[in-house]
């Protein structure tokens, strides 16, 4: 990952403090296996640099962006860059506090606490990845304002008051728009470093398919980004809703096709049917249509 970010282009001087930040806090044997090892890279040399600043300075992070920029997959590769055992913490409307940080339960005939995901990344020195953190009321989360600040302790009702490891960050990711979201409540905002994600550029998309896809000839890729960018276009414009633009979907198709299946019936499956209205779908259609031959196969767009 350290090579990747050279390509990048980030500062080596933020490189060497990651180095010393990675052998200042080993990751013990039990942990190591929840170090990801990303699928997908993100690209984009500026929010690479803020947000690897802002973990260095001992700031939690909150992405915040719309559908299809990557923020998940930024938040996995900032665990695998810094080398930490990863917690991934999904927030839905009945999240409470048992759920983040763990309750009493029996074991061996006695009562026991079992350690919530929250308390175990504390302990670890992990990073924990809040994901759609405004999915979850605001009066459950209020048990994370202690953690999050300047005094980094978890203090468990009838149990003992735990301070987290040095290493520990947080990274939330939140997304406008979605049903069952609401607006973060200022206290809980101010404890997190916000980095507003940008929509990937066309660029960067040609570079990630061709890092998945080494041998997808460039003018397919071109038409794939081509054909992303004016989906997106279209949803902005209010013609259609953002079901259609999924970045996951787009590279699942390209999957499919090396696979076996034609472009055609890929991009059915993976983007246009994920529109369930039917005028809606046929507008897709149409996008996909005039951008792509549905008849090509593997042995036409990879070398």
């Amino acid at each position: 990952m350290l090579d990747f970010l050279r390509q990048e282009g980030i500062d080596e001087k933020l490189l060497s403090r990651i180095e010393e930040y990675r052998s200042s806090y080993p990751v013990a044997e039990s942990d190591a296996l929840r170090i990801p090892s990303p699928k997908f890279k993100y690209y984009g040399k500026d929010i690479w640099q803020l947000a690897i600043t802002a973990i260095l300075s001992g700031e939690n992070i909150l992405l915040v962006g719309p559908k299809a920029t990557g923020k998940n997959v930024f938040a996995e590769n900032l665990s695998a860059v810094f080398g930490r055992p990863e917690w991934d913490i999904s927030f839905y409307l009945n999240t409470d506090a048992s759920t983040l940080i763990g309750t009493d339960t029996f074991r061996n005939g006695e009562v026991t606490f079992r350690k919530g995901p929250i308390y175990a990344c504390a302990e670890a020195g992990g990073f924990g990845i809040l994901d759609e953190i405004n999915m979850a009321k605001n009066e459950s989360l209020a048990v994370l304002h202690a953690t999050l600040d300047f005094r980094r302790i978890i203090d468990v009702p009838g149990y003992s008051r735990i301070r987290l490891a040095p290493s520990t960050r947080f990274i939330a990711t939140m997304n406008y728009g979605y049903a069952g979201t609401r607006e973060l409540n200022e206290a809980l905002a101010s404890r997190f470093m916000v980095i507003n994600m940008p929509v990937i550029s066309g660029a960067n998309l040609e570079k990630l398919l061709m890092q998945q896809y080494p041998t997808l000839k460039a003018e397919y890729c071109s038409q794939l980004t081509a054909l992303f960018a004016e989906i997106r276009q279209k949803c902005e414009s209010s013609e259609i809703s953002t079901k259609a633009l999924d970045l996951r979907g787009l590279l699942a198709s390209v999957n499919l096709v090396y696979n076996g299946l034609s472009m055609r019936e890929a991009l059915n499956i993976a983007i246009i049917n994920k529109s369930f209205d039917d005028f809606e779908r046929t507008l897709v259609e149409d996008i996909v249509s005039a951008r792509i031959d549905g008849k090509l196969r593997k042995e036409d767009i990879f070398s």
